[in-house]
């Protein structure tokens, strides 16, 4: 019989009945009713073209085709157990693959996670850089964060940590009107000069720090800098149509290890 052809179900109830041999019994572990249960084994039955119980007047007894098949049933029952325990560890609750750019995993993501670890001991994380376009499936994440605009890719799934600004920083009694630090996250980096063009923007906050000239960073990756006084802001915060978006595939946002990291993120 092809695999696909298999009556799995019903296999499962002739394993309860063979336990029991006692379609009542078997009805009451399968939470089904024993007429149900009747119904099943008369479908193997004939499915198979064999007789699998000799009904007795008081009980039922194995025919020696059916009592011979067990082993290899349950056997059969219990590799399937197996792989589900195996996809179920894949994505458990215990381990989660997160991709973010690395300003992003240093600056807001990783206190985030260490506070959700406090909260959750058992759990481990699995960080990786975006480096490119991001490939959920090669790279078996589970969750991504991402600079840019709404995601447009057919299948993912986007939520926005914060409604995003652009504040412009400074080192504390720097001039605010020098050379800009220019980076790949600020849109008008290639409009003005620069004293310096960095990699990412939180290069762009520490060479800010540093005395080097003013940088405009988005206001979620320096939030924590400006409160610890390492920078400063001048001027007023500037929206911005980019922000950093929880990204991943649609599937993956009932998974509950998924939805339990993000509200803790946009908590």
């Amino acid at each position: 019989m092809k695999r696909t052809h298999l009556p799995l179900n019903a296999l499962r109830v002739f394993d309860a009945a063979a336990r029991h041999l006692s379609f009542t019994k078997a009805a009451d572990e399968l939470a089904v009713t024993p007429a149900a249960v009747g119904q099943q084994i008369r479908a193997l039955e004939d499915t198979l073209g064999v007789v699998l119980f000799k009904r007795m007047t008081r009980n039922l007894e194995l025919t020696p085709e059916a009592e011979r098949s067990l082993p290899a049933l349950r056997a059969g029952f219990r590799e399937f157990e197996e792989s589900v325990r195996i996809l179920q560890d894949g994505q458990g609750s215990k381990v989660l693959t997160i991709a973010a750019p690395r300003d992003l995993t240093a600056k807001w993501l990783a206190p985030r996670l260490a506070a959700y670890a406090v909260l959750h001991p058992d759990v481990r994380f699995v960080l990786a850089a975006i480096d490119g376009a991001l490939d959920f499936t090669q790279a078996n994440l589970d969750l991504a964060i991402a600079w840019g605009g709404e995601p447009s890719e057919e299948g993912i799934h986007g939520r926005t940590l914060a409604t995003e600004t652009l504040i412009t920083i400074t080192a504390p009694g720097a001039a605010a009107d020098g050379l800009r630090i220019a980076h790949p996250a600020d849109p008008q980096a290639g409009e003005v000069p620069g004293v310096l063009t960095v990699a990412d923007a939180g290069l762009a906050i520490d060479a800010a720090a540093l005395g080097l000239g003013p940088a405009r960073v988005p206001a979620t990756l320096v939030a924590a800098d400006l409160a610890a006084g390492r920078v400063v802001a001048v001027g007023a915060p500037e929206p911005t149509s980019d922000a950093y978006w929880l990204l991943a595939p649609t599937p993956q946002w009932r998974q509950a290890k998924v939805r339990a990291m993000v509200e803790f993120l946009l908590g």
